[in-house]
């Protein structure tokens, strides 16, 4: 990180990811150009998961490729200083790991459950019912963080 004092520790990058809806995973593709997409995840400890079709692009390439870079973007505000200083107050999140496939039927639930609890929380009657009928259709994947790094420009 070429500005180090915009470097934030572990518990802001955390912290962020968890404020986040979602994030942007890049992954590779075998050739110059990499594929990115929007995804919603929930962090539980070390992890970050997020749910999918079982085929797909995304699956393929992640089969083949895991190693992905997820970022999470925070607080983005572009602002001005009198009399000519343009400058953004941001707050954002790189994070490197391995991805897999959970195929732990537990493991699906709690991560299943986590993430429509982070997303929708005053709905989670429903959970049991919607779990109990997509679980065999609906693929799960962990991301294994291995790298976090947490940057900010804030206002004084």
């Amino acid at each position: 990180m070429r500005r180090i004092d915009r470097a934030q520790n572990r518990d802001f990058s955390l912290a962020l990811i968890d404020r986040c809806t979602h994030g942007v995973m890049a992954l590779s593709t075998g050739e110059p150009c990499p594929y990115c997409l929007p995804l919603s995840f929930v962090r539980l400890d070390d992890c970050l998961y997020f749910h999918c079709a079982q085929q797909g692009r995304k699956v393929d390439l992640l089969r083949q490729f895991p190693q992905v870079c997820v970022t999470f973007v925070g607080d983005d505000r572009p602002i001005f200083v009198p009399p000519a200083m343009y400058s953004t107050y941001f707050q954002s999140v790189i994070v490197t790991g391995t991805a897999s496939e959970v195929k732990d039927p537990e493991e699906k639930i709690a991560a299943l459950q986590a993430l429509c609890q982070k997303m929708t929380p005053e709905h989670m009657d429903g959970f049991s019912p919607a779990v109990e009928k997509s679980l065999t259709v609906t693929a799960v994947w962990k991301i294994r963080m291995e790298d976090i790094s947490g940057k900010a420009k804030l206002p004084s």
